[in-house]
């Protein structure tokens, strides 16, 4: 499976951004996405992710009410919209995808696929 990110940027606190994360390779309805994302010399930190076939989302704390994940089979896409962006925010994200029935969304190591990363900055 591979993963593209994209959509990262530059916003002003308060802005928002859309990230999208394109799927190739496999099958996308079965397709568990996260996203983290990664601050230089810090772990990765989850930040979202939608389970096979939508099922079920999940989001950190640290996004709830301001980040929407979704994902369009129409395109083998997800996106993670992100509302009220705040300095906080700034990290290189990451998508990354399993097939795997029983992966743990919230464990950056049960992932198999990743892409690569979309840098998005916020200024304060």
């Amino acid at each position: 499976v591979q993963l593209q990110a994209s959509g990262g940027g530059y916003v002003h606190s308060g802005g928002s951004l859309t990230l999208s994360c394109a799927t190739s390779g496999g099958e996308f309805t079965t397709l568990t996405v996260g996203w983290f994302r990664q601050v230089s010399g810090k772990e990765q930190q989850f930040v979202a992710a939608t389970t096979r076939y939508g099922l079920q989302t999940y989001y950190a704390e640290s996004v709830k009410g301001r980040f929407t994940i979704s994902r369009d089979s129409a395109k083998n896409t997800v996106y993670l919209q992100m509302n009220n962006l705040s300095p906080e925010d700034t990290a290189v994200y990451y998508c990354t995808g399993d097939q795997t029935r029983t992966v743990n969304p919230l464990e950056r190591h049960e992932y198999d696929f990743w892409g690569q990363g979309t840098l998005v900055t916020v200024s304060s």
